[in-house]
């Protein structure tokens, strides 16, 4: 039976750490949060739980998160964030696996709930991660901050079970965020040296709306569901736009 590791990053989250903690309890070996100098309570709620807590500086989204699996004690790791956790049958999933660990890697489904409504379409769900990994075969790479873990190889499984993710907890909530998140996006591609053509800003956030909206059947989660596709055309807009304006200032 291998050993496994839970892996967090943290940030001011006393209201959410606490159900991804409880969660993880029963099933890995050791918890180890990876903080960027929290001034609230996470600290004191993580160690009432017994876990290994690092402080370290905030170096990017997928660069912490990296930085947190060279923490980890062991080689097979489970990556939650702190406003997730793991369902009953993904519990049971990973205590399966720790006697049956064939692959480098495994898929498992995100369960997003937004503003009290568990959002089962769109772009939304299945909303397949990789969260259970073997450390050295792969790294979480992507765009800040939408990062994501790839493995090197194609050995990939698929786990039962969701990792339930408590998204937002109100319109203003996620307006914020949109900001943010569009804000890092926009630096991220300039330094990638991506351009924001007219033609960009015009066709892509209404083939975002598009996409979620009708292909992936937003629609049949109601008011909510309108809602979040709007806002996935909204950051595509704001993410372009940030950008033509950053390049624009960086010429002059």
């Amino acid at each position: 039976m291998v050993k496994l590791s839970g892996v967090i990053i943290t940030f001011n989250e006393e209201k959410k750490i606490e159900k991804c903690l409880i969660s993880l309890q029963e099933v890995v070996d050791e918890i180890v949060v990876v903080d960027s100098f929290s001034t609230d309570r996470t600290e004191e709620i993580c160690k009432k739980y017994d876990v290994k807590f690092v402080k370290q500086k905030f170096l990017g989204h997928k660069e912490q998160k990296n930085f947190a699996i060279t923490q980890a004690s062991y080689d097979h790791i489970i990556s939650l964030d702190a406003d997730e956790a793991l369902s009953t049958e993904l519990q049971q999933s990973l205590l399966h696996l720790k006697s049956n660990w064939e692959d480098d890697g495994y898929y498992m489904n995100r369960f997003n709930n937004y503003c009290g409504q568990w959002i089962k379409y769109s772009d939304w769900y299945p909303d397949k991660k990789i969260r259970a990994f073997i450390k050295g075969k792969g790294e979480w790479k992507g765009i800040n901050p939408h990062d994501s873990y790839q493995i090197y190889g194609n050995s990939i499984g698929k786990l039962k079970g969701d990792i339930l993710h408590w998204n937002y907890v109100s319109y203003e909530e996620h307006n914020l965020q949109i900001e943010k998140f569009s804000t890092i996006s926009a630096h991220s591609y300039y330094q990638m040296g991506k351009k924001a053509t007219l033609w960009k800003i015009l066709f892509n956030p209404s083939w975002a709306f598009f996409k979620a909206y009708f292909l992936r059947l937003g629609f049949l989660d109601g008011l909510n569901g309108f809602i979040i596709c709007i806002q996935t055309a909204n950051i595509t807009f704001l993410k372009y736009i940030k950008l033509r304006a950053l390049s624009k200032a960086k010429k002059s």
